[in-house]
């Protein structure tokens, strides 16, 4: 997401997706794991949350619910452990109730045998279904 804003394919949805945070439209929900990616990003990148108002930030701290969850859609073999973090961003959203993530990843987040496959995975695990979009889902252009 944060690194679309960069992207020429993909930078017009990104800010959009952030200037709807900006405004109040989304409260963005964050994972510790999403922040130490941060930490490895260029400045311009971390930027893009340093420039969020708090109050539109919220920060959910690793549980081992989380790598219960996560485990469980590797297990599923909903993506295979080579995306394993990115199978943990979903978890993190899930248990935090998030009402959706929002992602550029199209291979291992953003697909449709995915999505169903989180879904399958957090009904079999008494969470709700989690719905996934790529910010072009999201923002009016």
């Amino acid at each position: 997401m944060f690194v679309g804003c960069f992207d020429d394919e993909f930078a017009m949805e990104s800010n959009a997706f952030f200037d709807d945070i900006k405004s109040g439209r989304f409260i963005l929900v964050i994972s510790t794991i999403l922040l130490r990616e941060l930490d490895r990003a260029p400045e311009h990148v971390q930027r893009v949350l340093v420039d969020l108002p708090a109050e539109s930030i919220e920060i959910v701290e690793y549980a081992d619910e989380i790598r219960l969850l996560r485990d469980a859609y590797l297990e599923a073999g909903v993506v295979g452990s080579q995306a394993k973090s990115d199978a943990e961003h979903v978890a993190y959203a899930s248990v935090a109730e998030a009402d959706f993530v929002v992602s550029w990843n199209f291979k291992h987040i953003v697909h449709f045998d995915r999505i169903s496959g989180y879904q399958a995975v957090n009904m079999l695990n008494g969470y709700r279904t989690i719905n996934i979009y790529s910010p072009r889902d999201v923002v009016d252009l």
